[in-house]
């Protein structure tokens, strides 16, 4: 399996189709990562609130792939952004990963109503990892333009990737026009809107015309429109469906009918980055 990768502002690359193992329980995540391995995978998407570093780990080292045909990502538990912290916590994920860098490292959450507001100074600390070599790219998860442009300003700056909430019924387009004009690329959680893409008429059609899943109509949709998207699975049925996305494209009309379900806020599914202020006990 081929996948594409997607050039970044800080010259390295990223592959556009990887794994997710949010809610993968850590006694399952390194058979799921394995799975996802052996399927032709070489993207997988962690964090320290997922508690499964250590099963991603785990089957990296048990592959026997070399480490540089591999694009590991985690992200910064909401409880350690105060500079020492998040570097101690960085340090940690290392040693559950059982790697001397990560590919990939993120804030998870801007938590604007904590810390005093402050995640710049999160941020600089992330930008010192880079410049130390232990990340090879850093970046931002769901953060909004308003948090975006603050940390480029202060830093001068822009991160390599916003993870952010995105599919056809909240396409949260202010977010990926900010990410378009920064340079950052959109990586896309919840790609297939935690399922419910095959629940709509307007994809089951495509589907039907094309042959293909609604997921997979959705997930086409996802990487015409330049997204990093890294569906969740523990079936490796699925996961060889969800990769089977090279060989067709969605025309100009459909991906017109697919932007056509976005609903706005009244799409959302998760949390607004805004108020959203979870630290795990």
């Amino acid at each position: 399996m081929t996948i594409p990768r997607i050039e970044l502002n800080d010259g390295t690359s990223i592959p556009q189709l990887g794994l997710g193992v949010f809610r993968v329980p850590l006694p399952e995540t390194a058979r799921v990562v394995a799975d996802a391995l052996e399927a032709g995978y070489r993207h997988i998407d962690t964090a320290q609130m997922y508690g499964n570093e250590e099963g991603v780990g785990q089957a990296i080292a048990e592959s026997g792939l070399p480490r540089d045909d591999l694009y590991v990502t985690t992200k910064l538990d909401n409880g350690f952004h105060q500079p020492d912290d998040a570097r101690r916590a960085f340090d940690d994920s290392l040693t559950r990963l059982g790697l001397d860098r990560v590919d990939l490292f993120l804030i998870h959450w801007p938590l604007p109503m904590l810390y005093d507001g402050d995640f710049v100074s999160t941020w600089q600390t992330l930008v010192e990892l880079k410049k130390e070599g232990r990340a090879t790219s850093v970046g931002v998860s769901n953060f909004q333009p308003d948090h975006l442009d603050r940390i480029v300003d202060a830093t001068g700056v822009a991160p390599a990737v916003n993870q952010v909430e995105c599919h056809p019924f909240f396409r949260n387009d202010s977010v990926r026009a900010a990410n378009q004009r920064l340079d950052v690329v959109t990586e896309a959680w919840a790609p297939i809107a935690q399922g419910r893409v095959g629940d709509d008429d307007s994809i089951g059609e495509i589907a039907s015309l094309t042959g293909r899943t609604p997921a997979q109509v959705v997930l086409r949709w996802h990487l015409q429109h330049g997204h990093v998207v890294f569906p969740k699975t523990t079936r490796p049925e699925r996961m060889r469906e969800n990769a089977a996305l090279f060989d067709f494209e969605l025309t100009d009309d459909q991906m017109r009918a697919v932007d056509a379900l976005d609903r706005g806020e009244d799409g959302r599914q998760g949390a607004h980055p805004d108020t959203f202020d979870y630290v795990p006990r």
